[in-house]
């Protein structure tokens, strides 16, 4: 029996080796060869690429960080960071697939290795082989299931692409295709999903989430698919449906994060019919803060515990819930949305600006850089501090207005008062913690009642109140960092106290007493100082009250300008406008103020639009604002005529350079009567330069003190206003320039170039000067010499017999070297002196004077 087995093994064996290499030749068709490469290329090359895929989707999934404040993602995004993270198994996936086709090619699974190696390409975001790969499988394939599945993974990788028109192609393609395995139906509908999120049409996303619906499987993670369509849902104000998919959601037994958020998320919708409602909802928050397994997601459930009492309207309540949530976890983005809460709270519905700042101030801080709409919280934050810069101005002034009324005992009474009145409040306040410190701290007193006023930190022992444990957490952290508990822990030499320090004591007990009694002697001394420093600010002359009158009017305007441009808040803005035309009727900015009502009711169309545009044709008809009522295209117009003044401006100022007075004046007349516009000012101050030139000093300072007077707030007053001292400057030189009486212009000369000492000019003038000299003025045998003038240097070329030749020289030292450097980069004064003149005017020090007397006896 023994051998017959042995026999029959032996047989059985070589039966199978030969059938294995009857099958092994690639050539070979035969049944055996087929049923060889098919089983192998099965189980060998694409088994072990589709479980390498399988464990690539795995690593890409846990790659995920999910914000479950926005819509989760339906599929994960890819991206080539994390893409090296699994490049290894992406290239075994490769490696293995290819040995498959490359030692299997006749095999039925060729096509499904080649949708082995797509897949690695996409999870390597090696987008282009992938869509080569896909096409070929779509091509070549006779397997009409697996053409489907090619052309999926094409949809899949023409939206990661952000290929979007050819990913909608290949979806209308397989939306006509009526073969459809169930699998790849499924697919397509989580696949159009998927491109509809992308694109952020939420109402596709839903609806192709809603057809997978009945096709979907547990591995599909049913949980997530529910809840992204409940976040939808909320999103778009569907509250009930929202409810009805969170609840499916939890059915699924979904992983804990999901059921979770599902669950905070359904406290959101619920539809609150009564009073009970609310409180179950609150019923519902408390127990989730009491399950030790949410110890980590406490800051979350505190935040979305403000955002329902939000929705009820419980500001207050809301405030600390939102409070708690800023400080019971180290999650920036939910601290961040907490003090952003809180800074909208106290902007848009309490109206106190310098919470609200501060609050945008933390936000910005904390936010993410990836937050929805940061650029939009940053410029809130920005006209925060404008927005508190101007209501301060406002209520400190119209303060010290009200108090300026008042004397100095009446002021220090209510001071008094109002000290007092603090105290009482804060006595009040602790002996109403006491009577609350039997309270269980641990949950917000609004989950325990349906009262909305009550405080949610309770007792007047500091443990017993959460805002303060975790402000004094975060501010010792901030200060001594993480430090183990232990004795002395802020000592370097951490030594027990000796009981030298207790014998101290009776000695420190003496010091408090002195330093108490200390206290109270300083607090009064402070509160003097106070009172004076208060009084010292008060408007008590009409000067200053018009300076703070200035100052509110102003803030009013800004305050109009801020709501009305830069949040869009019509309603906040006229009333800021209206106030000002109210309390300064007589306003510069009255024009300005009344079109932008006039803009506004306009834009509102409540009827009143019309009545601003009557005050202000009415009361203002020349202004620019009433011009541009009439004529919309005003500026447009008057910008093209403004051009053409400037070119006429243009050749106006050659003129007046080139001393060609009266071309200058007919160009600069021919301008101003070509119409009004914002280049008027310039052309006028044009004008009265030429005037300077043309009559009397009295006309000119007279037309220069009427255009000061006409533009007061113009940025040509400044320039204005210098001509005006420097006129009168000269006036005052050319005076003491008689009383100076300088001699005679006869007899010997010197000629003189002055400039600024601190230029360090005098080698290069004195080498100019030496050279033109020797060049041109060998006979007179010149020489040069330097003198100091205060701050000035002084060069002299000495000297000339008479004033004749000294005039000659002169005038050719104008045309010949002061073109030149370093004459033509500085300012230089050149004259020439006798030497009878020059020992009066070294003696005075007098140049301008001097510089007078020589333009009225040489110059022609």
């Amino acid at each position: 029996m023994g051998v017959k087995e042995s026999g029959f093994n032996i047989n059985y064996s070589l039966f199978l080796l030969l059938f294995a290499l009857a099958g092994c030749s690639i050539e070979q068709g035969t049944v055996t060869s087929n049923i060889y490469h098919n089983l192998t290329a099965h189980y060998n090359g694409y088994f072990y690429a589709k479980e390498g895929v399988r464990e690539v989707e795995k690593m890409i999934l846990k790659s995920i960080d999910d914000d479950h404040s926005k819509i989760l993602l339906l599929f994960p995004r890819l991206d080539t960071v994390k893409a090296k993270a699994y490049k290894k198994n992406t290239d075994e996936i490769i490696k293995m697939a290819s040995k498959s086709i490359q030692y299997h090619p006749n095999s039925r699974w060729v096509n499904h290795n080649y949708v082995m190696v797509g897949l690695a390409r996409l999870y390597s975001c090696d987008f282009q082989n992938a869509i080569l790969t896909f096409k070929y499988v779509n091509t070549k394939s006779q397997n009409l299931p697996l053409r489907h599945t090619a052309l999926l993974n094409l949809v899949r990788t023409f939206t990661e692409m952000g290929d979007y028109d050819r990913a909608e192609e290949a979806i209308h393609f397989l939306e006509k295709e009526k073969l459809l395995t169930k699998t790849n139906q499924k697919r397509l509908y989580l696949e159009k999903a998927n491109y509809y999120q992308v694109r952020n049409d939420y109402d596709n996303l839903v609806n192709n989430l809603s057809k997978a619906d009945s096709l979907l499987t547990r591995q599909d993670r049913k949980g997530r698919i529910y809840f992204i369509v409940g976040q939808v849902y909320q999103k778009l104000g569907f509250d009930a449906e929202a409810y009805n998919f969170y609840k499916k959601c939890l059915a699924t037994n979904p992983d804990y994060e999901i059921d979770f958020y599902a669950r905070l998320n359904m406290a959101q919708v619920a539809q609150l019919a009564s009073s009970k409602d609310v409180r179950l909802v609150r019923t519902q928050f408390a127990k989730l803060l009491k399950d030790t397994k949410n110890a980590e997601f406490k800051d979350k459930i505190y935040f979305e515990l403000g955002e329902f009492e939000k929705k009820q309207n419980n500001l207050s309540n809301a405030l600390k819930d939102y409070k708690l949530a800023a400080h019971a976890g180290k999650n920036k983005r939910v601290q961040g949305m907490s003090y952003l809460r809180m800074g909208q709270i106290n902007f848009d519905s309490l109206k106190k600006y310098k919470p609200a700042k501060l609050y945008y101030d933390s936000a910005v801080a904390a936010l993410p850089k990836d937050f929805e709409n940061l650029e939009g919280v940053i410029k809130r934050q920005n006209i925060l501090g404008e927005f508190v810069k101007y209501t301060e101005t406002v209520s400190l002034n119209d303060s010290l207005l009200a108090l300026s009324e008042l004397d100095t005992a009446t002021i220090r009474h209510r001071f008094d008062s109002l000290a007092k009145k603090n105290q009482k409040a804060i006595v009040s306040k602790k002996k109403k913690k006491r009577t609350e410190s039997q309270v269980d701290s641990s949950t917000p007193s609004s989950l325990l009642s349906g009262n909305t006023n009550e405080d949610t930190n309770t007792g007047d022992w500091y443990f017993g109140n959460r805002d303060l444990v975790a402000t004094g957490q975060n501010e010792f952290q901030r200060i001594w960092g993480s430090i183990p508990l232990e004795d002395n822990w802020r000592r370097s030499n951490k030594t027990t106290s000796s009981a030298g320090d207790v014998a101290a004591n009776g000695q420190q007990t003496v010091t408090k007493r002195e330093d108490l009694k200390d206290n109270q002697e300083t607090k009064i001394e402070k509160k003097e100082d106070v009172v004076a420093k208060l009084i010292a600010q008060l408007p008590n002359t009409p000067e200053k009250k018009k300076e703070a009158l200035d100052q509110i009017e102003d803030a009013y305007f800004h305050l109009g300008d801020l709501y009305y441009f830069n949040l869009s808040e019509k309603d906040n803005a006229a009333e800021s406008y209206e106030k000002l035309l109210d309390r300064f009727p007589k306003s510069e900015r009255r024009p300005e103020v009344l079109y932008k009502l006039y803009l506004i009711h306009k834009e509102k169309n409540d009827g009143l639009a019309e009545r601003y545009a009557n005050m202000l044709q009415n009361e203002f008809p020349t202004s620019t604002f009433a011009r541009i009522l009439v004529n919309p295209d005003y500026i447009k117009e008057t910008s093209a005529l403004a051009e053409k003044q400037k070119l006429m401006y243009k050749e106006a100022y050659k003129y007046y350079q080139l001393n060609n007075l009266k071309p200058a004046m007919d160009k600069v007349n021919e301008a101003l009567g070509s119409g009004e516009t914002n280049f008027i000012p310039q052309l006028e101050l044009l004008k009265i330069l030429i005037t300077g030139r043309t009559e009397d000093v009295s006309r000119y300072q007279y037309d220069l003190s009427e255009f000061i007077k006409k533009y007061p707030k113009h940025p040509l007053k400044d320039y204005a206003e210098q001509l005006m001292a420097s006129s009168k400057t000269l006036v005052e030189q050319i005076e003491r320039a008689k009383v100076n009486k300088f001699g005679p212009t006869t007899g010997p000369h010197f000629f003189v170039v002055a400039y600024n000492s601190s230029d360090r000019l005098t080698s290069p003038v004195v080498d100019a000067l030496e050279r033109f000299n020797s060049s041109e003025w060998k006979s007179l045998k010149l020489t040069t010499s330097n003198l100091g003038l205060e701050e000035k240097t002084l060069t002299m070329c000495v000297e000339f017999p008479d004033r004749e030749s000294a005039m000659s020289y002169y005038y050719k030292f104008l045309n010949e070297v002061a073109k030149d450097r370093p004459f033509s980069d500085y300012k230089f004064y050149n004259f020439v002196i006798t030497k009878d003149n020059f020992q009066i005017f070294y003696r005075t020090k007098s140049l301008d004077e001097y510089l007078t007397f020589f333009d009225k006896n040489y110059q022609k």
